[in-house]
């Protein structure tokens, strides 16, 4: 189906186009030539990083990411319930025990509390995920790591731009990892970033991602690696849509607001903003204050041409990672039957959004709202 208002779509200015046929006419177009460290370093020093290393997409970047730091078979690594599946199946890929935790009701951010109850002795590392541009309690949750002497690894997928004071996410951790996918505040196509603050783990990453080739050797490997580099085609679309990564960012902080404005006095929550952070809304996301408006009311804007999609289901619940009971962790519960994203991409004017808003009142005028 064909939508009016799409959840998303990248903004492409015509320099990705010329940075791509630079990269053809110098016939470099696989996992070498010089766009992938032009991106690597734009990248680093936007968001203040020590060592960025592209991949080929954000889920390989938090299974390298998991392998340089030792992690695998007997270990745990707590994540969040509320999350995509890829944050949890790259603890699969690894051997180790994924172990779920609740949100927060307000930020829909994991929860600290639930994370400090859950660290047992096998615990090697907490996977705080920044939800839909929100970040995560990092100055509680550095503690906890220091305190216990586990690794910290974000999961920065929806949170490009996302930042406490002055400090981006993504530099807390230990490891940090990005996704540059179609539907992602910058997007290489398919792509992907691992940060790291320690040299050595940053060379790791690097062999790991090429095959485990050898520093010094021509096609001698010396430990099991994986292809997981991006091509300088992906990279010189990224070089280009760094150039306006902060236009971006800015323009969605103005839709953000068009929605707030346009939704005000509504019978529902829009994603609340933690004091002291930035939201980079890269999704503006919204839950119903009663969980039976949810679908109907998608359903109605699909009706009329826009887009939507619900929060993530909580990973626990899905067969592979043992069909559980939703209520084990109420409030993940609470927000997956309640949410929904909205069209966010950049490219939205005010008159869209407000396009957008009258049809989710439409809704509620509808079934006797205000």
């Amino acid at each position: 189906m064909s939508y009016q208002y799409p959840v998303y779509r990248p903004r492409l200015t015509g320099r990705e186009r010329e940075l791509v046929l630079e990269c053809i006419d110098s016939t470099w177009i696989s996992s070498k030539g010089k766009f992938i460290g032009e991106f690597e370093s734009k990248f680093a020093d936007f968001i203040g990083a020590e060592h960025a290393l592209s991949v080929s997409n954000g889920t390989v970047a938090l299974h390298v990411a998991l392998e340089a730091l030792g992690i695998g078979p007997g270990d745990e690594v707590i994540v969040p319930t509320l999350t995509y599946i890829a944050s949890v199946n790259a603890i699969l890929y690894t051997g180790a025990t994924p172990v779920f935790v609740d949100s927060e009701q307000e930020y829909w951010q994991l929860s600290v509390d639930d994370v400090r109850a859950k660290i047992t002795e096998r615990t090697k590392a907490i996977m705080p995920v920044h939800l839909y541009g929100q970040a995560c309690d990092m100055e509680a949750l550095v503690a906890l790591a220091a305190e216990h002497s586990i690794y910290l690894v974000e999961d920065c997928a929806e949170a490009l731009g996302t930042r406490i004071g002055d400090r981006f996410v993504g530099t807390f951790g230990d490891v940090a990892t990005f996704s540059f996918f179609g539907n992602k505040t910058i997007t290489t196509g398919e792509g992907g970033m691992v940060v790291a603050k320690d040299p050595a783990v940053a060379n790791l990453i690097s062999r790991l991602k090429g095959q485990g080739l050898a520093a010094n050797r021509e096609y001698w490997h010396d430990i099991v690696g994986y292809n997981y580099r991006m091509t300088n085609i992906c990279a010189a679309i990224g070089c280009a849509q760094m150039e306006d990564v902060e236009g971006v960012i800015a323009q969605k902080q103005r839709i953000a607001e068009w929605y707030a404005q346009g939704l005000a006095g509504l019978p529902l929550a829009r994603h609340a903003v933690k004091p002291g952070t930035f939201h980079s809304f890269w999704m503006v996301s919204v839950i119903t204050d009663a969980a039976e408006d949810r679908d109907p009311l998608r359903e109605h804007l699909k009706a009329v041409g826009v887009e939507t999609r619900p929060l993530f289901y909580p990973v626990h619940t899905m067969s592979m990672y043992g069909g559980g009971d939703p209520a084990a962790f109420p409030v993940a519960d609470h927000l997956s039957r309640r949410g929904l994203n909205l069209p966010s991409y950049p490219d939205l004017t005010e008159d869209d959004v407000s396009r957008i808003c009258g049809h989710i009142r439409a809704y509620f005028s509808r079934n006797g709202r205000p």
